[in-house]
């Protein structure tokens, strides 16, 4: 489903939902909108991730906030748990198995590999060797949340350097896990969106930055 489908099947629901739910989905579902609208790379990249972001993030108290990859973790299983037509599966084995594979084994999108550049580390080489292992073997067991929780991991570090100012706009060192997530993403997050709207009684956390009337 694209962003105008989306819209549509949560007019037909919005009656029926909680506001905090309906308000999470329109946001996720606008910045779906502008990433399908846009002609750039990193444009279209930084949309969908706000998207995504919008379909994740809760409100916690700021002692919890350390706990934000744990939180991603549970995420990511209540979406699979709801998947129960193991599209996310299909995506990940089927349709993108070979840029999932050049994802994890990418330095440049580990997070500890920048960690030890800025000195906060010892060692990158050794946990992303066992990160790239666990990973393989999510692929070849079938399992679908790790396997998934990594890639969005990767994802996320992408995401990290784009909206801190750590690449240059439409520079061509990135260019392939650029274009290699935007195709992962353009897929990921319309599915992702569409599983939230058809769980509602899931308990989905409430969410940041609530409308204030």
């Amino acid at each position: 489903m694209n962003a105008t489908q989306l819209k549509a099947a949560l007019k037909k629901v919005r009656a029926d939902i909680s506001k905090q739910h309906a308000v999470r989905l329109h946001r996720a579902i606008s910045w779906l909108k502008c990433a399908e609208d846009s002609k750039d790379l990193d444009i279209q990249f930084i949309g969908l991730w706000i998207s995504f972001n919008a379909c994740y993030a809760i409100n916690v108290l700021k002692e919890e906030q350390l706990r934000e990859r744990e939180s991603f973790g549970e995420f990511v299983h209540k979406l699979v748990k709801h998947d129960n037509e193991k599209r996310f599966s299909h995506l990940l084995w089927n349709q993108f198995s070979g840029p999932v594979r050049l994802l994890i084994e990418n330095k440049y999108v580990y997070k500890p590999f920048w960690d030890f550049q800025r000195g906060e580390i010892k060692d990158w080489k050794k946990p992303f060797d066992k990160s790239v292992v666990d990973s393989m073997k999510f692929l070849s067991t079938q399992n679908v949340a790790g396997l998934l929780e990594v890639v969005l991991d990767r994802l996320y570090t992408l995401r990290n350097q784009l909206m801190h100012g750590g690449a240059t706009f439409k520079s061509d060192i990135n260019r392939s896990q650029v274009k290699d997530g935007n195709n992962m993403l353009k897929l990921l997050i319309p599915l992702v969106i569409e599983i939230m709207l058809t769980n509602q009684q899931e308990d989905w956390g409430e969410i940041y930055y609530p409308v204030i009337e």
